[in-house]
């Protein structure tokens, strides 16, 4: 998350339009999905926790390339490998925390994980941010958060080494499970378009809202600023509608999330500057906490041991939508401006809430 920062300056060091910058950032996501399932698959035969580790080392190591890059290409080639490092990362967590939190208590801590994953963006964005109002290169921080997540990655390795999950597991011609062990084939389809059209949205609007702020008015450094904020609404929005689905029920809570969001979204097109920046957390709460709704759904739908391919595939049609949602943006921001997009992107959100209300969850 913290490459939005990034592209605003990429953008203007490369003389980049706003289709081409949702281009890049489509880049990273559409290696992701290339990679998601290949994922699942090896975390049944590998384990989580080796998975996880390649993950670590692949986005430190395209995140110390970065500040290195001395063209386009070499900026495209560090945004492969920090795809492909997370496409090792996010489905074999969610498997892992899933299984060990069960039915009842899973969508409260998967939404605390992906809280606590936002946390960890928001720091790092906000040193960004920070060092960018006082001057600094942003080369310099990005080349740090690629050594300490190397280190992070050497500690991990360390501390799995005496741990009892993630294991590698019987391979699928030994298991009673056949094929994907979907259990209901025409609700995870509707899952799938649910979570195609919510994040659409989140990826749309995280990777234009500092250009949305540059257009009001905001200074570089304050524009900056707008993403951190949006990342402060989502660290609590990710645990908050987490809990809020374990209390009224998934359905309910994403409904809530969705119209929540496209009210901001509306509202964000006609607000000056200093109301907007007010607004941004409170709109980050529900843009981005729907995500922990969509994903507690996942285990619903697989057998016990098919839950890492369930995540990955839920997290693949995520990433087709992260490359799909800034390109098709970007290309409405060329056409008809920011506030046209925002629009579009309200009007999204509220699409995604008829697939939602057809699901069959457990309450």
């Amino acid at each position: 998350m913290a490459l939005n920062l990034v592209l605003p300056l990429l953008a203007q060091a490369f003389g980049l339009s706003y289709a081409q910058v949702g281009l890049l950032r489509a880049l990273k996501s559409g290696v992701m999905v290339v990679f998601e399932i290949p994922g699942g698959l090896l975390a049944e035969r590998w384990g989580e926790r080796r998975l996880l580790i390649l993950g670590l080392f692949c986005v430190g190591v395209g995140a110390v390339l970065l500040p290195l890059a001395g063209s386009l290409g070499g900026v495209m080639a560090a945004f492969v490998a920090i795809g492909i490092g997370n496409a090792f990362q996010h489905a074999q967590s969610s498997a892992v925390i899933s299984a060990a939190y069960g039915p009842l208590k899973r969508r409260g801590a998967l939404g605390w994980y992906n809280s606590a994953g936002d946390a960890g963006k928001l720091s790092f964005s906000g040193l960004i941010a920070l060092t960018a109002a006082a001057g600094m290169a942003w080369q310099g921080t990005m080349g740090l958060f690629g050594g300490m997540t190397l280190v992070f990655m050497a500690l991990l390795w360390q501390q799995f080494a005496t741990a009892d999950i993630g294991n590698p597991r019987a391979p699928a011609s030994e298991t009673t499970t056949k094929g994907w062990g979907i259990r209901d084939r025409g609700g995870f389809a509707r899952l799938c378009l649910t979570s195609l059209l919510d994040t659409a949205v989140q990826s749309g609007f995280m990777v234009f809202v500092v250009f949305i702020f540059l257009d009001k008015g905001a200074a570089q450094h304050w524009a900056g600023f707008a993403l951190v904020l949006s990342l402060i609404g989502g660290m609590f929005g990710k645990a908050g509608c987490g809990i809020l689905a374990q209390r009224l029920g998934p359905k309910p809570a994403f409904v809530l999330a969705q119209i929540a969001t496209a009210t901001g979204l509306f509202a964000l097109t006609q607000l000056s500057l200093l109301p907007a920046f007010v607004l941004l957390p409170f709109l980050g709460m529900f843009l981005q906490g729907s995500t922990s709704i969509t994903y507690g759904t996942v285990s619903d739908m697989f057998e016990p041991d098919r839950q890492s391919r369930g995540f990955s595939l839920i997290y693949a049609v995520s990433g087709l939508s992260s490359v799909l949602g800034p390109v098709l943006f970007g290309l409405l921001a060329d056409i008809g401006g920011l506030s046209l997009t925002l629009n579009g992107m309200a009007m999204l959100a509220l699409l995604a809430i008829p697939p939602a209300l057809s699901l069959k969850t457990v309450e």
